[in-house]
């Protein structure tokens, strides 16, 4: 759950109420496909509590696929984000994630059937962070590779999920090299590269997915935009549409969500970048990140703003 601070530009000591919303980033993710039109569904395990309820309400409500969605009775929380927005440039987000209902995710909870089914599985790095939801994760993976169903691993690094930085680097680089698709911001490759982060390559990062099992890298840096490498060798570039933005996360998720909505349409790379770049610019200046995933008419809308608006300058 994500818990919105209502009194922004002031620290959180500060800050006395706020709005609670579905989050997490594969949760966004799939709500940002959802509202583009896409058949979702959602493999997951959710407290036995009404913070569980909810969230199972909001993606049936979504038009998302919920029976894969395992009510966990041990006694298990919902993992919650208190976010605190300083300014447009200075957001930080206060989690609790003892005990949280969805790093119980367990193998025996992975339908080989239901992801033989699906055109495509995405899996999220913050579900390797812990048992059984990393034995969960590889049981997925493998049915996935079994049936021919494409891979999209979203890096999606939390310290705060983790031990160390050295089961990020084993887990995380296992499942990237059995993926087809890869998406990850510069820091995130730098961490499953060892890289020191001090002369960042991306062709680099680009050449070593690219000679596994990847098809696509997708490396993204927030403001500066994102760049993607394909197997031919192509390299594709967007920048980011400005905006009046209230607040920076939520950005990659939205981004990811349209970017792909855009790939799984057979869209050429640089019309998916330009999606998910107008996507992620909707987010920002908004104060949700899942209720404001956007539809395809709010994407085609902002990008034929922003067309204007060249046009004027020019």
């Amino acid at each position: 759950m994500d818990l919105n601070a209502n009194e922004i530009h002031r620290p959180i000591e500060q800050t006395l109420t706020f709005t609670k919303y579905v989050g997490g980033s594969p949760a966004n993710i799939t709500i940002a496909m959802a509202k583009l039109g896409l058949r979702m569904g959602f493999i997951g395990r959710i407290s036995d509590d009404g913070f569980g309820n909810y969230i199972r309400s909001y993606l049936k409500q979504s038009d998302i696929d919920v029976s894969q969605l395992v009510v966990d009775l041990s006694g298990s929380v919902t993992g919650l984000a208190f976010t605190e927005i300083r300014s447009p440039e200075e957001c930080s987000i206060l989690m609790y994630r003892d005990n949280v209902a969805d790093l119980k995710l367990t193998p025996a909870d992975i339908s080989e059937t239901y992801i033989g089914s699906s055109r495509a599985l995405i899996i999220s790095g913050t579900a390797l962070a812990q048992s059984p939801s990393r034995e969960a994760v590889f049981q997925a993976l493998e049915y996935a590779r079994k049936q021919g169903t494409t891979v999209i691993f979203d890096i999606d690094y939390r310290p705060y999920s983790w031990k160390n930085t050295e089961e990020t680097y084993v887990y995380c680089r296992m499942v990237a090299a059995q993926s087809d698709i890869i998406f990850g911001g510069r820091e995130e490759f730098d961490l499953l590269e060892r890289s020191t982060g001090q002369s960042p390559d991306d062709e680099a990062t680009a050449r070593e997915w690219l000679k596994e099992r990847a098809k696509l890298v997708v490396v993204k840096h927030g403001g500066r935009g994102s760049v993607a490498f394909v197997q031919s060798g192509e390299r594709f570039q967007a920048g980011v549409f400005p905006t009046r933005v209230v607040k920076t996360f939520g950005a990659g998720d939205s981004f990811a969500g349209a970017f792909l909505y855009a790939l799984l349409q057979d869209w050429d790379i640089a019309k998916c970048l330009e999606w998910g770049s107008a996507a992620a610019s909707i987010v920002v200046s908004s104060h949700s990140c899942s209720d404001a995933m956007p539809n395809s008419s709010q994407i085609k809308e902002r990008i034929a703003q922003q067309g204007k608006k060249e046009e004027s300058e020019c």
